[in-house]
This record gives structure tokens, sequence and C-alpha cells, in this order.
């Protein structure tokens, strides 16, 4: 049985995003998922595996540590779910040009996923980039 677009999403975000099971991606995600990573006025399109992304989970957990994330809104109309999500963990590694600290570091984040079949085949997500760039400058 094929889980609803909105239950896809929940399970990817609390499974994958999350940390917790990143070797899981596959069950989430196409084979190829069209990422818009919405950055300011440069926006990019990056094409992932779930392989990928598995990795892109793991340089997350070595910059913050295993961080707890907490899905604070979950819609879904036909093919698409908006999620918002906050994610808080510990620096623990590099990030950009700032050396670990150890300090907390939260991320406010959002995306909408359009998923087929029970998997999610294409997202865009913002990240309050801003936010966390004024954190580690304290």
């Amino acid at each position: 049985m094929v889980n609803s677009p909105k239950e896809t999403v929940r399970q990817f975000l609390l499974q994958v995003r999350s940390g917790q099971h990143p070797d899981r991606a596959a069950e989430f995600m196409a084979e190829r998922v069209r990422a818009h990573q919405v950055v300011a006025e440069a926006p990019t399109v990056v094409e992932r595996t779930p392989g990928q992304y598995a990795e892109h989970v793991q340089e997350m957990l070595d910059a913050y540590g295993a961080f707890s994330l907490t899905v604070d809104e979950l819609i879904a109309e036909d093919d698409r779910v908006y999620a918002r999500w906050t994610q808080v963990g510990r620096h623990v590694g590099p990030i950009d040009e700032y050396e670990p600290t150890g300090a907390e570091l939260t991320e406010i984040a959002s995306a909408v996923y359009r998923v087929e079949n029970g998997l999610i085949v294409e997202y865009w997500i913002q990240i309050d980039r801003h936010g966390i760039r004024a954190q580690l400058a304290r």
C-alpha cells in the first residue's frame, strides 16, 4: 500500500531528514529528486539520489551533532505537501568559515515536496540561513 503524500513527507522528515535513519532515504525518495534550493537571489536546482541525500544528512550530523527535528506544520493538497520544521543541534563541526564552538544552533526551514506514487520526486526548500549565520557570529 502506498502512503499518502502527507504521510510520505511526515515519515521522510521524522526518519531521514531528522538524522535518525538517513540510510532509509530510498524508502521515501524517487531514484532522482529535483531539489530547488531557494538561496536569496541565486536559486539553484540540484538533482539528488537517495544515497546523495543520505550523505547530505550525514554532513548535517557532522556539523550539528545529533540534532532534534520538530515538524511544526504539515499541510497537504493533492501531490504537494508543505512542511515547516525547527532543528536544534550544537555547533560541533565546521560550518562555512566558522570553526566549532559547541554552542546550540537553531535552524528554521520549510519546504514544499511533490510526491508521486508514494515517493518524493521534487522539492523547494528555504532555510533561514541569515539566522544561522547570526548565531554562528555570536
